[in-house]
Parts: C-alpha cells; sequence; structure tokens
C-alpha cells in the first residue's frame, strides 16, 4: 500500500498566505482557493476589489487541476490549438491559473486564482505551491 502526504490546514494557511502575498506586491485583487486531491474546497480568500465571480472560477480551476492532475492551462491549451470538442468534457474549467500541488510526485491538491490575466493568475497560483515546496 501507497503512503500520500494530505494537505492540513498549517499548509492551507501557508499557501493563501504566499498567495496573497504574491497578488498584494502586484496590487492585484484576486480570489485564491486551495483544494484537496478530491477537489474539496480547504481554503478561500477573496481580496478586496476582486469581482465575486473570481470566486466562483478560483474554486473551480483549483478542482480542475486538482481532478485532472496538471495545470488548468493544458486544457485551454487544447481548446486554443483547435480541439473544441473538449469543450463538452465534463471539467470544470479549461481557464488558466489552476496549479496542482505536488509532493513525492503525487497530486495532494491545487490551487486556483481568479481576477486578473490569466498567466498573472497563474503566477499567484504558483506563488502559493511554492510555499510547501
Amino acid at each position: 500500500m501507497k503512503t500520500k502526504a494530505v494537505l492540513t490546514q498549517t499548509e492551507v494557511t501557508q499557501i493563501l498566505a504566499a498567495a496573497r502575498t504574491e497578488a498584494n506586491s502586484n496590487s492585484w485583487a484576486v480570489s485564491i482557493a486551495v483544494v484537496d486531491d478530491g477537489g474539496h474546497l480547504l481554503g478561500f480568500e477573496r481580496l478586496d476589489g476582486c469581482a465575486p465571480i473570481g470566486g466562483y472560477i478560483s474554486i473551480e480551476k483549483a478542482r480542475t487541476s486538482a481532478l485532472g492532475r496538471r495545470e488548468s492551462k493544458g486544457y485551454e491549451e487544447m481548446v486554443n490549438g483547435g480541439r473544441t470538442a473538449f469543450l463538452s468534457a465534463p471539467l470544470l474549467t479549461s481557464l488558466e491559473g489552476g496549479v496542482p500541488l505536488i509532493v513525492d510526485g503525487q497530486v495532494i491538491g491545487a490551487v486556483g486564482v481568479s481576477g486578473v490575466k490569466a498567466d498573472q493568475d497563474a503566477q499567484v497560483a504558483k506563488a502559493g505551491v511554492a510555499a510547501i515546496g
């Protein structure tokens, strides 16, 4: 039987703090979501000034990344590359900004960010991921 790391509230707090710091240092009003490997919400922040839809989208980006075991950007690239049939796949969102949390080669969760340009969302999410190495 394999052993797998699991996110605790300690790591969730560290991830949210690092992502918030990255967003604030760039004056970006975003929503930040952290989910477990099953896409279940563990932590969430909507920074001042972020549109309410950003909250929903950040959670869906995180879920997509956790369940798909890859960055949500990959799905966006598939669609933009002409694979439009992929739009009917049972994914939650195919927008950039969802980044998986990988420990010892296994996905243990993901961070999703929404509120600014796609690459900026991803930058904030990656800052959160980097907080737990």
